[in-house]
Parts: C-alpha cells; structure tokens; sequence
C-alpha cells in the first residue's frame, strides 16, 4: 500500500469516525431544519448601513410577502456589520453606532423567521495583514497574495491561524450576541495552494515533503496535499461547529460546500457531518441548461439522502464577468428555481447589496414564493420514487480525470444525463462512496457513465447489486482502474459486461459508424434500436476500449464500421463495410441486465446531440429496468419528470425546458406546451381520493385503466405539478 493510498484510507476513517460520533451527539438536538421551506439572503455592502438608498422596511416586507421563514444575513468575516470587540474584524466603515445585522435578526425573528449569520473569511483589510502577516495565503515566491479584486485587501490562508483562531473568536462572538441558528460560511476553504509557514511545515510534518508546486493528479505530493487539505478543512468544520455548539446547542456550522463529481471535498464526508446544506449553483452561465439546478439537487441528495437542501437563486447574471448588481429575465429566474424544486430543493433567493438598483427581479420571486407557500404541503416531500439512478464518481474525476476532468469525467455525465432527461425518464444520482447501501428495492437500475475509478470493495457491490435483481448500464472505461486511478489489466466488472479488455484503445476517431442489427434468427431487432426503425447505419463515438468477449452473449444489434478517409472526397468510402465487431454487450444475469457501451456514446452525445446516440442511451436504460414505469408523459416538447412521495400524496413535476435558448439562458419568453397524456401507477397498494394540477390550480379528470391511472394536462407554461391525493 503506497502512501497515498494508506493516506486516503486513514483520512475516511477519521472522517467516519468524526462523523458519527458528532452524528450521535446531534440526535438529541432540536432541529430547526425541517422547518423553513422559503430562504431569502441579503449580502449587505460595506456602504449600506449609511446609503439613503438603502430601505430596511422594503426587506422586511418583501420577506413577509413571499411568505419567507428562513433568513441568511451578512455578520462578519470581511466586513463586520455589529459592533464587534475583536481586534482586525473589521467594522464597516460607514457602520458607526449601528448594528445593521442586529436590526434585521429582530425584525425577522418577528415574523418568526429561522435567522442564519453568514461570514465570509476569505480577504482581510491592509491592518489586519500589516498586523498578521501570518494570516495571509503566500504565493510559491513567499510574497502575501493581494486580492484579485479590491486593491487593499488580501486573500487570507484558510488551512492556519486565521480561520482556526481568529474566525473561531468570530463564530463566537456572533451566535453569544446574537441566538441565530446557524453560521453559514461563504468562501472559507480557501483559493489555490497557500505557502505561508504554517502550511509548509504542517504538510512537510505529516507527509516529509514539500508542497506540491501545481494541481497534477501524476505527482504524489499533489494527491497528499489534496487529502491533507480535506483533512484540515474537515477539521475545521468541526472545531466551528463546536464553537457555536458549545453556547448555542441547536445551532450549526453550515459550510458553503458540495456538489457533483468535480466538488473538491469529498461528499460522503459532507453527507455524514451535515444537518442541512445550500446548494450553491445560483444560476447559468455559458452553454449550461436549465436543467443543471436540478442536477445540483441531485448531487447533493445523493450524499445527503432526505435532509433538507435549498437552492440558492441568484436575481443576476452568474457570467465571468460578475455582474453583481444585475437582473435575470423572469423567465429565467422561475425556470431555474422551478427545477430545482422539481428535484427537491427549497427555494433561495440572494441579493447582493441593499440597495435595489432594478427592481425587476422582484415579481418573478414573489410569483413563485406565493405559489410555493400555497402548495407546501405537495412539496415537502419524503422519497423521490425514481427507480433509476446515476452514479458519480469524485475519485474519477479526482485521480483519473484530474485537470481535464471536465472532458474526461464531466461531459460523460452531462451527456447521459441529458439523454434521460430527453427521454423523460425519472432518475436520481447514487455518490460511488454509496453503493453498498443500493439496492434493486430502491432503484431497478444503475447507470455508470465512464465512472472509470472503482475500488475493488465497490466493484464487489456493484456485483451483489446485480446478483440481487438489480441492472447496470455503464460505458466506456468504468472499472478499467482502481479508486487511485490506476490502470487495471482488465475491467473490474469484466464478468458483468461479459468482455474482457484486450489492451488497446483509440482515440480521435473520425469518420466511423454503426451497423444497425437485427436478431439473425428470428430477424427482429433489439428494444436498444426501438424508435431507429428506419435506420440502417449511424455515427460512432470519438473514443473507445478494444474488448473480447468472455462468452456467447446476446445477438449484438450495432457493430462497428471502422474509420475511413474524410479526405479528398474521392476517397471518402468504406474499407470495411460490414463487421461483427460488437459495439454494445448485453447480459442477462438472473432477473438483472447489463448493457456495456466500449465507447465514449454519453461523451459524443453531449457533444453533438445526435438524436440517435440518445434514443440508444434511453432505450439501453428502459431495456436493463424491466419494469412498467412508474410515470409516463406523452405529448410534444423537452420536458423533465420528477415523482415523489409526500405523506398524504404523490406529485409528479412536468418542467417545460422547451425553448431555442435551452442550452444557453437566459430564456426570453415562456413557450407553452400541451396538452399531455400523463400515465401513474400509484407505489404500493396506494388508492388515488382526487387529482388537481397545482400550477393552474384546476382539479382534473382521471380515468383507470387497470394499474394504469390516466391524466390530461392541458398546456404547461414553465412548470406544472400534478398532485394525486391519496385515500388515508
């Protein structure tokens, strides 16, 4: 066992133990954190408390009016926004006599609010670094960091002194004057490799080497300073969490932390320490669709299971060029908390600055927060139903995607998980660290979208998986290397695909295709080509894994036509039109399946949204679940489906993402859909009292047709939610 490796086993193990043991210390606390359903955040500017622009009244009542019940309010950290005793913390300069922060916690507890202080460590004032030079990140050269931003501030180190003492007598402060619920810390794990004393000689103590000069998954010293980092923040999250304990027992450290397969902190860990989180995805930017809030929502409950997660919704523009101060389009706005709504989150929105420049953000969150309030019983849900779940892979994108993870790992995952949603196939997401706890129970079928770092103990769960009912979907390299992102000689889970990899690969393939195939003896073709039936040969991926088959496995319906000149155009045809080289393996294992892609299919759809690569990816799920779908909406438009189970009722979200500016918002104008078929087979021995759509706020026909409830849905403008009470 190498020393990364005994490295990352001990630092699990401490985490675990951490966790359950603050885990069973938390069980006998009150919990506020069911409660709140409505999150509201004002991040005030150094200059509000004396800005004449500035209207405290307008806040308080803009939280009454949307019905808000938690609150997240700028305490300290950068700027102090209470009469803080603590040398360096800095007071807002336009502060004086005031107490901005205490004003708000009064007026909110009024209206019964649940009150969380934010802080944020991450940037001191030239007297505090003048002062504490110790406190400041260095760069490789030794020199302190100055911030990137705002001349006359400096980044300050996350892993030493400042946070662990200086941040620690903040917390303090804050929860003994003031009795809020919680602490919520932005921009407190720091930026980058920090070189200041502390760090070099806490590392070099613990591992007898220097710090790693850049972020590079092939240098070990890279991979120790990542799990010694983790180790201090972990550590650190629970010295605040003690801090704020220790003089208010039911309140929580709640870090600004999490996310998918490219989250820096490993979320099993977080899952295990955290009561409740917010997830903080605030908006799109670049080429990223509506739909990522929900994926966020996704993440963060695969880790977190059903404690609560809210969504923070930024009211502007989350572009590079950080328009702080600007206003999304309505559309936009509800699009993105809809769906994060559809996957489970509690909705949040944040302003920053008081000042309210445009104030056209303000329709679209009161719209939807009223709406929000009115159905609340339909959306605090208790299980989502999926029976379909993704798995995502932090050790994939940590040890073998490392600076090209985004390509390598990411993009495999975006891919399919469009395909799905296309598909309209309700799903959830599984973190790898998980799977021993997954079974056929729960969800029917796994996808593994290139989670090509498997450990030996997760193989053998994925294995058990399938050996009690349940089905696999994977592609490309899953398994093909170990949790440290080493090589294997062959797949890890070679007996469930039914190949074994003979040792090459190829990448950049240009100009390749399938073969269409139909079943040579009864010459009818596999449900994985249903909805292809006119079509003989499509485009091949971009990459794939050379494989032999193990055994005879079923008749393989898509077989490679290999690469052929693109170039002169007089050459542009075939050398091999036709071979038996299959390019999908399809097991039949007791009453599991197992569809094995060997090549980049969900990579290549993301990259190209070829209309078949999806139908494949779609159909290869529905063939390996084997089962009638819970819910099945039929009509025009990209719509995603979510159902969940609530006490007294089941709900099944339609949210229209269908709009030319789906992959690239903001969205200029709602297009409405309709009028869909919704078909429901109620969990269970469920009996259905009455159903009424909750958006449109209509009660609505339903017909039975035997375990079949059937449904109309007139038209569906951003989001509509049908609600099927249940008979007690």
């Amino acid at each position: 066992m190498n020393e990364v490796e005994w490295t990352r086993r001990q630092f699990l193990l401490t985490a675990a133990e951490a966790s359950l043991a603050t885990a069973f210390s938390w069980a006998a606390d009150p919990g506020w954190f069911e409660r709140p359903m409505r999150w509201a955040q004002l991040v005030f500017t150094e200059d509000d408390p004396a800005n004449p622009r500035f209207d405290p009244r307008f806040w308080i009542e803009l939280f009454a009016r949307t019905h808000c019940d938690a609150v997240n309010l700028s305490a300290g950290g950068c700027v102090a926004y209470y009469p803080t005793r603590i040398p360096y913390h800095h007071r807002s300069r336009w502060l004086g006599s005031r107490d901005l922060f205490g004003e708000f916690y009064e007026a909110c507890r009024k209206l019964g609010m649940v009150v969380v202080a934010r802080t944020d460590p991450h940037s001191v004032t030239d007297e505090a670094a003048q002062a504490h030079p110790e406190w400041i990140q260095r760069l490789p050269d030794g020199s302190l960091r100055p911030h990137w931003a705002t001349p006359g501030r400096w980044v300050t180190c996350a892993l030493g002194p400042y946070n662990f003492e200086f941040m620690t007598e903040v917390h303090r402060e804050i929860v003994s004057l003031y009795r809020v619920d919680g602490i919520f810390a932005n921009r407190w794990s720091g930026h980058g490799i920090c070189y200041c004393e502390f760090c070099q000689r806490a590392f070099y103590d613990r591992h007898h080497r220097p710090l790693p000069q850049r972020e590079d998954p092939s240098d070990p010293s890279w991979n120790l300073y990542r799990l010694w980092r983790q180790e201090r923040l972990f550590e650190l999250w629970q010295l605040w969490d003690r801090a704020i304990r220790d003089i208010h027992p039911a309140a929580r450290f709640i870090a600004n932390a999490g996310g998918g397969a490219l989250s820096p902190l490993d979320m099993k860990t977080i899952g295990q320490l955290a009561e409740t989180l917010f997830a903080d995805r605030q908006a799109r930017s670049g080429l990223i669709p509506p739909w990522a809030a929900g994926k966020n929502a996704k993440e963060f409950r695969a880790a977190l299971g059903t404690k609560p997660v809210a969504g923070i919704t930024s009211v502007g523009f989350e572009e590079r060029y950080r328009w702080k101060d600007s206003v999304q389009s309505p559309v936009e706005l509800q699009l993105w908390m809809a769906d994060g709504v559809a996957n489970g989150l509690r909705p949040w929105f944040v302003k920053f600055g008081g000042v309210v420049y445009d104030d056209r953000w303000v329709r679209p969150i009161e719209e939807f927060y009223r709406w929000h309030h009115r159905c609340e019983r339909y959306l605090r849900n208790e299980q989502p139903l999926a029976r379909v779940a993704m798995v995502y892979s932090q050790k994939t994108a940590w040890y073998y995607g490392g600076r090209e993870a985004r390509a390598r790992v990411e993009d495999h995952i975006l891919g399919f998980y469009h395909a799905l949603i296309e598909a309209r196939i309700p799903f959830e997401m599984v973190h790898d660290g998980l799977l021993d706890t997954v079974t056929p129970e729960r969800y029917r079928t796994l996808v593994l979208p290139n989670i090509a770092a498997l450990s030996d103990a997760e193989c053998d769960a994925l294995r058990q998986f399938v050996r009690s009912g349940g089905s696999l979907v994977a592609t490309f390299e899953t398994s093909l290397y170990d949790e440290f992102g080493r090589r294997r000689r062959d797949f890890g889970l070679a007996d469930l695909f039914g190949v074994s990899w003979t040792g090459r690969s190829e990448t950049g393939i240009r100009n390749a295709y399938l073969t269409l195939r139909a079943d040579p003896v009864t010459g009818r073709r596999h449900p994985l080509l249903n909805g292809l039936e006119d079509a003989r040969r499509i485009i091949y991926g971009t990459q794939r894994v050379d494989v032999r088959p193990l055994r005879q496995s079923l008749p393989a319906p898509l077989t490679l036509v290999p690469s052929y000149p693109d170039l002169p155009m007089e050459e542009v045809y075939p050398r091999q039109p036709e071979t038996d080289i299959a390019e999908v393996y399809l097991q039949e294992i007791g009453p599991g399946r197992v569809v094995y892609f060997p090549w980049d299919i969900d990579r290549t759809f993301w990259e190209i949204l070829a209309v078949e690569h999806g139908k494949l990816l779609a159909n290869a799920v529905r063939w390996a679940t084997n089962e009638p779908p819970l819910v099945e909406v039929l009509g025009p438009g990209l719509i995603e489906v979510t159902i969940w189970r609530q006490k007294n009722s089941v709900t099944i979200h339609l949210v229209n993402l269908t709009n030319p500016m789906a992959m690239k918002g903001p969205c200029r104008e709602v297009i409405p859909i309709g009028p869909l078929k919704v078909r429901v087979r109620l969990p269970g021995s469920a009996k259905l009292r009455k159903a009424h759509l909750l958006v449109q706020g209509e009660p609505v026909q339903v017909r039975r047709n035997e375990d079949v409830w059937e449904l109309a849905v007139p038209s569906v403008g951003i989001h509509e939610v049908v609600a099927l009470d249940l008979a007690s």
